[in-house]
């Protein structure tokens, strides 16, 4: 635990966010949205509880904590996973059971019934249930993951099964120790499912605290997008793959199940489950989320915080597209970076800004870097990372996101709120934002170009139409502007929030 502030007289948080791999350490839209929120609703005191893989993907604080920030905590759940000298143990035969009837439950994908959730959720990390040496070294354990291979595994080695277990549910047992002691709090928050998700639900169950959850992207779709790339993830049969209808190998697969047994726990504890757009809602009802509890939160931004940028932007369109967003894999900067090739050859002065952190995934930025240079881009596509988007923004002609996951996108109503006209991909709600969502907000018209995922020649084309098609682009500059005053502005997504607060503190606090 690091970096803990002065609490005030009282030692009750009003909402205590649980924070995954976000804020206050990584900047993004996520992060954005996290410090909107806490500065937006200063009357709230507001605890944060931080989740990070490996502490050395994690450099320093990258915002200032608000005033009404009173507790930050820090966990790295990669670290020591198997800290504890090995020692011979039969195990709780009982607690054990309760885990298999857990397990048999997500391989059916239906509920898990409340009492074996609560007993599995109770006994995890404690001496009297399964402690991490339990599970690490007791003979229940290993008859367990024995009797799960036989049964179960389909293809690699008993000695990759093993490891891969106890890698996948070695953080738990941290998540259950930081349930066990973080400061006490009215409600909590989580930004995610995941280990963060699971962390909600822990204290919903545990401690009887009021769990709120809300979602910007799909956290079990973009961990499948993860898990169906990543490298370090080595099966028999499967190839690393760009492509989620191909077939994939046992332990990648497994890693998948894990992520979704995890987004179905939080969903079953949560209440309210809160989306940014209707395509989202439909998922979490897909994957599990009782339609009851759901609600749509669309992000928000304050239209006269960019009205500097709107009076500077130049009388003539600037050739310029700009890609802001962090230099990873799932914003798919690459191809940006091959669409910009295909723009340069039509329009020779045009230049493409990448703007965003690059610390993040080094070995994806040189990969980046590196097809830069092939291309022979040098002069013309440029990295700037983070920079402030105030001064960003009038500088740009083309606002353009080539993700293959996104939610609710802010950098698309910052653009709009600058009479950008943007260009993205057709993921999350990038579609409503440009053509329009509801009926009368489609009679606007467009505000920029949809494409499909992963196409640089699609890319390119609607790129150099929109960049000299002057009436076009001022057309589309005026229909962004007009939406995002009419139906995405900070005050609604706060009072949203306020009323969501105000319910789950009301509702009551336990301490155990």
């Amino acid at each position: 635990m690091i970096g803990r502030k002065p609490v005030p007289e009282s030692p009750i948080a009003d909402i205590t966010l649980l924070l995954e791999g976000t804020y206050p350490f990584v900047r993004g839209g996520v992060s954005s949205w996290v410090h909107q929120i806490i500065t937006g609703l200063p009357q709230y005191r507001f605890s944060l509880v931080f989740m990070g893989g490996d502490r050395n993907h994690y450099d320093k604080q990258q915002y200032e904590l608000p005033d009404n920030v009173v507790h930050l905590e820090c966990h790295y759940l990669m670290d020591n996973l198997a800290d504890a000298k090995p020692k011979p143990s039969k195990g709780k035969r009982t607690a054990f059971d309760t885990q298999r009837k857990l397990h048999d439950q997500f391989r059916s994908n239906e509920s898990v019934p409340a009492g074996v959730l609560s007993q599995a959720l109770r006994d995890l990390g404690r001496k009297a249930g399964i402690s991490k040496e339990d599970f690490l070294y007791s003979q229940e354990s290993w008859q367990m993951i024995d009797e799960s291979y036989r049964q179960y595994c389909t293809e690699p080695s008993f000695v990759d099964y093993f490891w891969t277990i106890r890698i996948m549910h070695a953080p738990l047992f941290r998540i259950a120790e930081i349930a066990r002691n973080i400061p006490a709090t009215r409600t909590v928050h989580a930004i995610s499912t995941g280990y963060a998700g699971l962390l909600g639900a822990m204290l919903n169950d545990i401690r009887g605290v009021p769990f709120i959850l809300t979602e910007h992207g799909i956290y079990t779709k973009e961990r499948k997008i993860d898990l169906s790339q990543a490298e370090w993830i080595r099966d028999v049969s499967d190839k690393v793959s760009t492509n989620l209808n191909d077939q994939l190998g046992y332990i990648r697969q497994l890693w998948i199940r894990f992520f979704e047994s995890l987004g179905r726990l939080a969903y079953q504890q949560a209440d309210p489950i809160i989306s940014l757009y209707l395509g989202n809602q439909q998922r979490q009802l897909v994957d599990g989320a009782d339609p009851a509890r759901t609600h749509i939160v669309p992000n928000g931004i304050d239209p006269q915080r960019f009205e500097g940028a709107l009076a500077a932007r130049p009388k003539d369109v600037p050739m310029v597209m700009g890609l802001v967003g962090r230099v990873v894999p799932i914003k798919d900067i690459k191809t940006f970076i091959r669409a910009m090739r295909s723009v340069y050859e039509v329009v020779p002065n045009v230049e493409g800004w990448i703007v965003g952190p690059e610390e993040e995934d080094p070995a994806y930025v040189t990969e980046c870097r590196e097809l830069v240079s092939s291309l022979g881009l040098e002069n013309c596509v440029k990295f700037l990372g983070f920079q402030n988007v105030n001064d960003i923004l009038p500088q740009l002609g083309l606002m353009v996101l080539t993700s293959i996951s996104e939610a609710l996108p802010l950098v698309i109503l910052e653009a709009q709120a600058t009479g950008l006209p943007c260009l993205a991909t057709d993921v999350g709600a990038c579609r409503e934002l440009i053509e329009g969502g509801t009926d009368e907000d489609k009679k606007l018209g467009c505000s920029g170009a949809i494409v499909p995922i992963a196409d640089p020649e699609a890319t390119a084309r609607e790129a150099i139409r929109l960049l000299l098609d002057e009436p076009l682009w001022t057309q589309a500059s005026a229909v962004g502007l007009r939406r995002v005053k009419r139906y995405y502005t900070l005050d609604a997504m706060f009072d949203s929030y306020r009323t969501i607060y105000d319910t789950a503190i009301s509702t009551g606090y336990r301490e155990d």
